[in-house]
């Protein structure tokens, strides 16, 4: 006896291994958009790793160095120490620079990822890219400001206090004469910040804290005395309220005209017949114009604005 496939059958069949092809595709390019996508999404994340720090690396070259063209390199240099080299297997990084304010470095990377399942469905490749910013900026405000000034010559031209003066462990007794503005690198006088003349009584409440002059300073504006005078019961009054404290204070030229700032380290003070304050420099000179801030009577913080750097997006 002979027997025969029916016709309905094979087309059955027929029909079954379409359907089965057609679903193993979709199954594959599920699975490969899964395995694909996960592995984008791990690239992504390097990327973005990469852009944050060369971002604060730009920031930070331009910061020091005050240069566009240098602080890029080093992104880019970053970048590719990281594993994104800009130019490379498609790779792009770039960085743009604004310096309105500071400095706001944007770096964007991309970058292929090469698939390997979702080839299956003629996904080759997809473009994964990120972006970072970073912001540095300068100090801009000085907090409870000592009404005291200083003479540029104390500093090298670098900026730095020359070694006499920024030695914690060899304080200076800064103090010379009677004049107006300080008459040599290791002289100071007293200030109100050039809002007329100098009274002991009002300098007194801004070194106690009760008095802060709230003024944003010009370069070359004069901010020496009016009135020649040491002022001797000031000294008494920096030993008893600034004595171990950190406080910005300005620093001018041989004419008393206002330059920028340094951070200055009050170890004592004393009046009598010596007229001299103790100290140290603690940071550089910084050429900069600040304002001198406000704070509430009796509880005025002293310190210099901090340098920001820091991610932004």
């Amino acid at each position: 006896m002979t027997t025969s496939t029916r016709p309905g059958r094979e087309r059955e069949q027929g029909q079954i291994l379409v359907v089965f092809a057609l679903a193993l595709v979709a199954i594959l390019a599920t699975v490969g958009l899964v395995l694909d996508g996960g592995s984008a999404f791990h690239q992504r994340r390097e990327e973005q790793n990469a852009a944050d720090l060369a971002a604060l690396a730009g920031a930070n070259d331009y910061l020091l160095n005050s240069n566009v063209t240098t602080a890029t390199a080093t992104a880019k240099a970053v970048a590719a120490q990281n594993g994104f080299t800009d130019g490379v297997d498609g790779t792009t990084v770039t960085v743009t620079i604004t310096t309105t304010n500071g400095a706001r470095v944007k770096v964007d990377v991309a970058a292929a990822h090469l698939n390997t399942f979702s080839r299956v469905v003629g996904m080759n490749s997809w473009q994964v890219s990120t972006t970072a910013t970073a912001l540095t900026g300068f100090p801009d405000t000085a907090y409870g400001a000592g009404p005291a000034i200083f003479s540029i010559r104390a500093f090298a031209t670098d900026g730095e206090p020359l070694s006499q003066f920024g030695n914690p462990n060899s304080p200076f007794d800064f103090g010379e004469t009677n004049g107006d503005v300080p008459t040599s690198a290791s002289d100071l006088a007293w200030t109100n910040y050039g809002t007329g003349n100098v009274n002991s009584d009002e300098v007194r409440d801004i070194i106690q804290g009760d008095l802060v002059i709230n003024k944003t300073l010009q370069f070359g504006e004069y901010i020496g005395q009016h009135n020649n005078g040491n002022h001797t019961t000031l000294f008494t009054a920096v030993d008893d309220y600034l004595s171990g404290q950190d406080l910005p204070v300005p620093v001018v030229d041989d004419a008393g005209n206002f330059q920028g700032w340094a951070t200055f380290h009050v170890v004592s003070a004393s009046g009598g017949s010596a007229k001299h304050i103790r100290g140290y420099f603690v940071s550089p000179f910084l050429n900069a114009k600040l304002t001198v801030g406000e704070c509430t009577g009796g509880t005025c913080p002293r310190f210099l604005g901090s340098y920001t750097l820091k991610l932004v997006e």
